[in-house]
């Protein structure tokens, strides 16, 4: 099973209690946000599974906590690397299956086989969007810059832009910032994540 997640932000005091929490999480203090995301990630996660985590696991990749924090969530690990990884360390690189920037790959959703296009930034046009390939991204968090990306895309749904570019599916990217609603700060399903995105667009007033 492939699951997904990015911008962990481990070892970021001030995602918690501990900072000034920019993020709005419900934790107050680091320790507290370590121990929930590990019980959570380890209570669903096989070793059998895989885990694409769609960059900034933490703000430094050099620690000797965070190698070994990393090391104790199950599963096999690829990261897609955002503004914040430092892999440098080949210690820290060990504890993925694999590092990368940019990922394609499949998956199931709804019982057919789906494209995806794994990246921790947005992309505005990204590869075979027109034909059904889905975006899953981060970076963003839950801020004003994701709504705005959203509200793009659901103007890219719209009929005359469809008249121009016409397509059997609509276009379909979503973030997995572990702080959003429907992530809840464990790793998702591709049908999680899909359902839970739509849900949360909808609470914002940006699909119908």
């Amino acid at each position: 099973m492939n699951y997904y997640i990015s911008d962990l932000h481990l070892f970021h005091k001030n995602v918690t209690g501990d900072g000034n929490n920019f993020d709005g999480r419900p934790y107050e203090t680091l320790a507290e946000m370590h121990e929930d995301i590990r019980n959570r990630w380890n209570q669903k996660i096989t070793n059998g599974d895989t885990v694409y985590i769609l960059g900034d696991v933490s703000l430094r990749g050099r620690k000797e906590e965070l190698i070994a924090f990393v090391s104790t969530l199950k599963g096999h690990k690829v990261l897609v690397r955002g503004n914040h990884d430092d892999t440098s360390d080949l210690r820290y690189q060990n504890v993925y299956d694999e590092i990368c920037d940019y990922k394609e790959i499949t998956d199931r959703l709804l019982d057919e086989t789906v494209h995806l296009v794994l990246s921790h930034y947005p992309i505005l046009m990204w590869k075979n969007q027109h034909r059904g390939w889905i975006l899953l991204y981060g970076h963003l968090h839950q801020s004003g810059e994701d709504r705005y990306f959203q509200k793009v895309i659901a103007e890219m749904n719209r009929e005359d832009f469809e008249a121009r570019v016409p397509r059997s599916t609509p276009i379909s990217a979503h973030n997995v910032g572990c702080m959003l609603p429907y992530m809840d700060f464990e790793p998702r399903t591709l049908e999680e994540i899909v359902k839970g995105s739509y849900k949360y667009m909808e609470v914002l007033g940006l699909y119908s």
